[in-house]
């Protein structure tokens, strides 16, 4: 495709300045808080209990990987593994709005490739024969 001419472009609108920016985080269920109540709430650090199941899911996989690194790769695998299982275990339960960063797609979803890839991991690591000189 060619490019319109600089004359034939739409300008830029800007909005005017009378309307405030709104942030996306103010945004509840689609309703914006009245702006005259002074009511700033410092923000908490992860802001849901998804968030703090994340973080949890992700130091316990940065765990397991140091196991491995340290040569027990069996157990670090399992450990990993596990924590996956948990992570969906809590998507599962936790209402979208509270997943954080757990949910990421549709839960079904979420839950499903969750659940696979720490199961499979799980059984690789069990069913894998040791090698010889290994």
């Amino acid at each position: 495709m060619t490019e319109p001419a600089d004359d034939q472009r739409e300008p830029y609108i800007a909005p005017p300045e009378s309307v405030p920016p709104v942030s996306a985080e103010e945004l509840v269920d689609g309703v914006q808080p009245d702006p005259d109540l002074d009511l700033e709430e410092e923000r908490r650090y992860p802001s849901t209990i998804g968030g703090a199941f994340y973080l949890l899911v992700l130091a316990t996989c940065i765990v397991g990987v140091g196991v491995v690194v340290t040569g027990e790769w069996r157990t670090g695998i399992r450990v990993f593994g596990g924590v996956l299982l948990l992570g969906s275990l809590v998507r599962l339960l936790l209402p979208n709005r509270d997943a954080g960063m757990l949910a990421v797609r549709f839960k079904a979803l979420d839950v499903l490739m969750l659940v696979g890839l720490g199961a499979a991991l799980i059984f690789l690591a069990g069913s894998i024969p040791d090698q010889p000189g290994v």
